[in-house]
């Protein structure tokens, strides 16, 4: 294959990843509506339409029109389990992005990652042969179809173990605040005010949607759904029921805090009784032969010697 096609090849898929990666990340910052209005507050009225756009930066006027488009035939082309499952898993992983730019990411990494894998063993590579290359690529279609997943679960259990550790501090504040003489609610809020973590997210999210009409039940049920965290369970059913049978919420709050304190206690102790456990295979297949090699290696060249000598 000629220099010039291979360099062609992988110029597109360097554009074609740029596209991806930039049409479809998000920016939490950005608001793109404040920016535009802000720069018509600056100037004098545009001329045209043309104009208009033409002021726009090149990712909004080509780069998201060409993913949104992407991503709308996604979801034609997609079964409609599928889609509840990707967004059922972006709401565990606490992502905001739709699930047709879940799966436009994960076709478009599939492509990538295989034509990558094409154009570096099929035409780069003179020394993979031809069976050794068939396998690798499909090894890089497989990756980029499985990435996402992987990476989204990641994000997952990193959020769930966020939110256990951070579970006990929160409750011993809706304790204090509660005991103080807040409502539940109010010391949700100071949750919210004063943490910036994954739990303390979910409280501001609770407290809009109660905000908005939703009650408070259903609010926090809700947000127990969307971390499948055991203790988040335990705890939002006890919250429900001493609602439910106006149960003192402080009493509750004290006992569930409690508890959460022994969990975290016995979550410790369980994590140093197997730490001599998982020592042992550093131990074993790093450590013990460096000593052996210090301790024994001189000793066996001075009987090499000694054998050589005789």
């Amino acid at each position: 294959m000629p220099p010039t096609l291979i360099i062609a090849v992988v110029a597109g898929l360097a554009v074609f990843a740029a596209l991806v990666y930039v049409g479809m990340r998000e920016d939490r910052n950005r608001d793109p509506l404040q920016e535009r209005l802000a720069s018509y507050g600056e100037r004098e009225m545009p001329s045209s339409l043309q104009e208009i756009e033409l002021e726009l930066s090149f990712r909004d006027r080509i780069l998201l029109p060409i993913a949104r488009t992407l991503a709308d035939i996604t979801v034609k082309f997609t079964p409609e389990k599928q889609l509840e499952d990707a967004r059922r898993m972006i709401d565990l992983a606490g992502l905001t992005m739709p699930p047709a730019t879940f799966f436009t990411m994960r076709i478009g990494l599939t492509l990538l990652l295989t034509l990558g894998a094409f154009v570096v063993f099929f035409v780069m590579s003179t020394s993979t042969d031809r069976s050794s290359a068939i396998l690798y690529t499909i090894g890089g279609a497989v990756l980029g179809y499985f990435f996402p997943t992987m990476w989204i679960r990641a994000k997952i259990t990193r959020r769930q173990q966020g939110i256990v550790r951070a579970l006990p501090d929160a409750l011993d504040l809706l304790v204090i605040c509660v005991e103080a003489g807040l409502g539940f609610d109010a010391a949700m809020g100071k949750v919210y005010e004063k943490w910036d973590n994954d739990l303390a997210i979910a409280f501001g999210r609770v407290l809009r949607e109660i905000q908005l009409g939703k009650q408070r039940r259903e609010a926090l049920r809700d947000m127990a759904n969307r971390m499948e965290v055991p203790d988040v369970t335990s705890f939002i059913a006890a919250i429900i029921q001493a609602d439910q049978l106006g149960v003192s919420m402080s009493k509750i709050l004290r006992v569930q805090s409690d508890q959460m304190r022994v969990k975290r206690r016995q979550r410790a102790q369980e994590k140093a009784h197997q730490a001599p456990v998982k020592m042992m295979i550093p131990m074993v297949f790093l450590i013990f032969p460096s000593i052996w090699i210090v301790l024994l290696g001189p000793s066996i060249i001075i009987l090499m010697n000694l054998n050589v000598n005789i």
